[in-house]
């Protein structure tokens, strides 16, 4: 098996979108996605792209893909990098692609200058948590995530 990453580019949104409705069902959480292929477009390859996307295909095929943005540490005070999305189809998971993948946002931080690379993960998804602590990770149980959403977001904006 050969496999190949590359840079996402505007003709892979419908890609990307399936594979990002993998992602929801293999999380269980379909009923909240109301991503469409237009506003992914939008925020990957409009005026301003608020995220990057790297491929992993064989035969230029998609297999897994990850999603990622910058975000910005004032104690490090140097930027880093953010993977939203980590996803490798079940049946090629357990290949090496989603170390691939990791492999490649390391090198990106270490070329960006970037002082960490870092995500979020279900507490529920076991695999997922030992295959992060085996490439050294550790979760920061230290800070609670917190989000603003739907009504709370648009009532706290016309504040």
């Amino acid at each position: 098996m050969t496999v190949r990453l590359r840079a996402a580019t505007r003709d892979d949104v419908p890609v990307i979108a399936e594979l990002i409705r993998g992602l929801a069902r293999y999380e269980k959480l379909e009923d909240h996605v109301e991503m469409t292929e237009e506003l992914l477009a939008a925020g990957l390859f409009g005026e301003r792209p608020y995220a990057e996307v790297v491929l992993a295909e064989e035969d230029g095929v998609a297999l897994g893909f990850a999603l990622f943005f910058h975000n910005f540490s004032t104690f490090l005070g140097r930027p880093g990098i953010y993977l939203e999305d980590l996803f490798v189809l079940p049946e090629h998971r357990g290949l090496g692609i989603g170390r691939m993948l990791l492999a490649h946002l390391a090198r990106l931080a270490v070329e960006r200058g970037c002082g960490r690379l870092e995500w979020a993960v279900l507490d529920w998804n076991r695999d997922a948590i030992g295959f992060y602590e085996s490439l050294g990770a550790r979760p920061n149980s230290e800070w609670t995530v917190y989000r603003l959403t739907g009504e709370a977001l648009t009532g706290l904006a016309r504040q």
